[in-house]
């Protein structure tokens, strides 16, 4: 925390003269703008392949609370095979979403001001992640949302549980985004995409020097 008071500090009050002040904080928001795009590059790049959800345990998507009873009891009756092919369908489902997200992400970046940049750099370990996290969450989902739903209506066992999963939301048994499928997935797609960006946020911070960029290693690295 008294690192990054002192970065800001140093950029925004050190300098007197306003042309100084003024480049400083252009300095902090074009760190912060190359900080956003690396991370935004690599949380896409890890996650939008194959595997990329499947085998990371960290942002795996499993499956939602109550078809866990039911895949009990498709495991004592011998239709392991079916669970099993739902959570691929699931996690494949990510996997394919996650490349829309790039372009949303890049221009999120590329509109944000000065402030928020500001804002960045003094915020928390993940005040990055939250900047993202609030321009494009809503957008991605709107985009992720048919590619999820294409990849899991393929597999019976989907459609089953939305209509039972529907009925139970109706009676007020379960939540309403846990009852669709897609819906679901598509959550937890986003949470596994904002979760990896805060890793590399927070590994930028921790090794600014690491990076190779002259102008993170001068905002962030005190």
């Amino acid at each position: 925390m008294q690192r990054r008071h002192w970065v800001i500090s140093v950029l925004v009050t050190a300098a007197t003269p306003w042309q100084a002040r003024a480049a400083s904080e252009t300095d902090a928001a074009s760190a912060i703008r190359v900080a956003l795009q690396r991370g935004a590059a690599a949380a896409v790049a890890q996650l939008g392949r194959n595997d990329g959800f499947l085998a990371n345990p960290k942002v795996r998507i499993p499956l939602p609370g109550p078809l866990k009873d039911a895949a009990k009891l498709l495991q004592a009756l011998g239709q392991q095979h079916r669970v099993d092919e739902l959570v691929v369908a699931m996690n494949r489902a990510a996997e394919a979403a996650v490349p829309q997200a790039k372009a949303l992400l890049i221009d999120a970046v590329r509109s944000m001001s000065v402030e928020d940049g500001l804002r960045i750099v003094s915020g928390g370990d993940d005040a990055a992640t939250q900047f993202f996290a609030g321009k494009t969450r809503e957008p991605l989902g709107e985009r992720f949302l048919p590619i999820v739903t294409r990849a899991t209506h393929r597999v019976a066992l989907a459609e089953k549980y939305n209509a039972v999963a529907g009925k139970a939301a109706a009676f007020g048994l379960m939540k309403a985004e846990d009852a669709d499928l897609p819906r679901y997935v598509t959550g937890r797609a986003l949470d596994g995409l904002y979760q990896v960006i805060g890793e590399q946020e927070r590994l930028i911070r921790q090794d600014p020097v690491g990076t190779g960029s002259a102008i993170l290693r001068r905002v962030f690295g005190g």
